[in-house]
């Protein structure tokens, strides 16, 4: 197939996928088609996309490319998402979470050492939850679980990789300045527990915790 054929179905591909799509997914995918021509068609799109003003943005996320909304539209696409049951994270779990984001690979009773309080129950629901998974063993006496973040950690707040979370003098500055919280769902999040009060947030193009003591991560490229 030649470029002009090309272009509509890497971006089929990606309308229709349900998590982000790797390159070598992607090249799988169109066997036979060289791998430079199918980097050059994503690199397309996505100018395309930027050039022309779309409602829809391809950003890279997760390891992967995917499909998203911009963000302007956000404020409408929480109006249509309004009747879907919302989950929410309690303080203690979005503490945790966070704990292990930036500390990881770290055992319980090292986060507990941080936090001063037990976490099982709170890990416990992060794992339900897919945010957080077992990593390991660490090499100690009784050899304890270390924790970590997934894949659809990073999916949900919209990052590629680990180093694109804020640095955490950047993360204080944007809580002192933060005055209101935000609103939204997350696909990724199972059913909330009764006794949360902080929401999983998922504007299409990237998704945060919404809370009076939290602020946004940094924006996906549009």
């Amino acid at each position: 197939m030649d470029d002009v054929e090309l272009r509509p179905i890497v971006e089929a591909l990606l309308f229709v996928a349900t998590e982000p799509l790797s390159l070598d997914r992607v090249c799988e995918l169109l066997d036979g088609v060289e791998r430079s021509r199918v980097v050059t068609a994503l690199d397309d799109l996505r100018d395309a996309y930027r050039r022309q003003n779309h409602g829809l943005a391809i950003v890279e996320v997760g390891g992967g490319y995917e499909m998203v909304t911009v963000a302007e539209a956000a404020p409408w696409i929480r109006k249509l998402a309004a009747t879907k049951t919302s989950s929410r994270l309690s303080k203690p779990a979005l503490e945790t979470l966070a704990i292990i984001a930036y500390k990881q690979p770290l055992t319980r009773p090292e986060i507990e050492a941080i936090r001063g309080v037990d976490v099982a129950g709170v890990v416990k629901t992060l794992m339900d939850r897919r945010l957080v998974k077992i990593i390991g063993r660490k090499d100690v006496v009784g050899r304890p679980m270390m924790f970590g973040t997934t894949k659809e950690f990073l999916q949900a707040f919209g990052l590629n990789d680990l180093s694109d979370l804020p640095t955490l003098r950047d993360f204080a500055e944007l809580a002192h300045a933060s005055d209101s919280s935000i609103d939204a769902s997350s696909e990724t999040a199972s059913d909330a527990s009764s006794d949360s009060d902080v929401e999983l947030v998922d504007t299409g193009e990237t998704a945060v915790f919404a809370g009076d003591e939290v602020s946004p991560l940094p924006e996906t490229p549009a």
